[in-house]
């Protein structure tokens, strides 16, 4: 069950990413960006799709988050961004505390995330 929930996130996460540095998102640019096949990502659109977290648009098939997968997609990116920025503070390499945060986002209780979150505010990190 657990790792459904970091799938949908990671996905949704993706095409938040992706709608910022492209504005429209299309399947292949998800799997160009995730290194997974095109069927692979057609298969988890679908399911997204089915639980109401996105949708194609019907004129040009592009990939668009509804409110909820939206919601998800920008606390599970601010919790990467600021787990990220957190690891890399205290001495960690880039490209392990990026690796590392895109793991531990989807674990960590709110409450471990708040105080994270407090901590960095109050010595101006974040």
């Amino acid at each position: 069950m657990k790792r459904n929930r970091q799938s949908e996130e990671d996905y949704l996460e993706k095409i938040l990413m992706l709608e910022e540095t492209k504005g429209k998102v299309r399947s292949i640019d998800i799997a160009n960006l995730m290194g997974f096949s095109k069927p692979s990502i057609s298969i988890a659109m679908k399911k997204l799709e089915a639980k109401k977290l996105i949708q194609f648009n019907k004129d040009n098939n592009y990939i668009c988050l509804t409110e909820e997968g939206r919601r998800i997609a920008e606390s599970t990116y601010k919790r990467h961004k600021l787990l990220t920025k957190f690891f890399e503070k205290i001495g960690v390499p880039e490209d392990v505390a990026e690796e590392d945060a895109c793991e531990i986002e989807h674990d960590l209780s709110d409450v471990t995330f708040e105080k994270i979150e407090d901590y960095l505010k109050s010595i101006d990190i974040y």
